[in-house]
This record gives structure tokens, sequence and C-alpha cells, in this order.
């Protein structure tokens, strides 16, 4: 059985051990706001929104970079 806490921890990268340049960012995008990978340039995908609050709220605390401004590169 997979606890809350449990659900929230294998997000644990997300926020720990960041430096610079940040691999994932948090993006405030025009209609949600996501976490961004920088490294494989697409949002990563959290479907419960209760963790994604939770991970959003570590990620702030953390440091990890937020902006309105698209962080990826340009697609190709």
């Amino acid at each position: 059985m997979t606890t809350r806490a449990d659900g929230i921890e294998r997000y644990a990268p997300l926020w720990q051990g960041t430096s610079h340049p940040y691999r994932w960012v948090i993006w405030s995008g025009p209609e949600e706001t996501m976490v961004f990978d920088t490294k494989i340039n697409c949002p990563e995908y959290i479907d419960d929104e209760a963790i994604l609050r939770e991970v959003l709220r570590r990620m702030r605390e953390a440091g990890v970079p937020e902006s309105d401004d698209y962080p990826g590169r340009p697609c190709a």
C-alpha cells in the first residue's frame, strides 16, 4: 500500500540536491503551474493534485527557480 508520504518522497530529487543550473524548475504556465525538466525539455507529469501542491511547496522552500516564462529550449 502506498501512502501519501511515499508518493511525495518519490519526487524528492525535484527539490533535493539542487544546484545551478537547475534541472527541474517551476513553470507558472498560462493555465497551470508545473514542474519542468530542463534536461529532457518537457514538464514532469504529477497526476495527483495534492502531491503536486506539496512538491511545489517543497521546491519553493528549497529555492528552486520559478518563472512565468517558458523554461525550455525550442521544440524541434
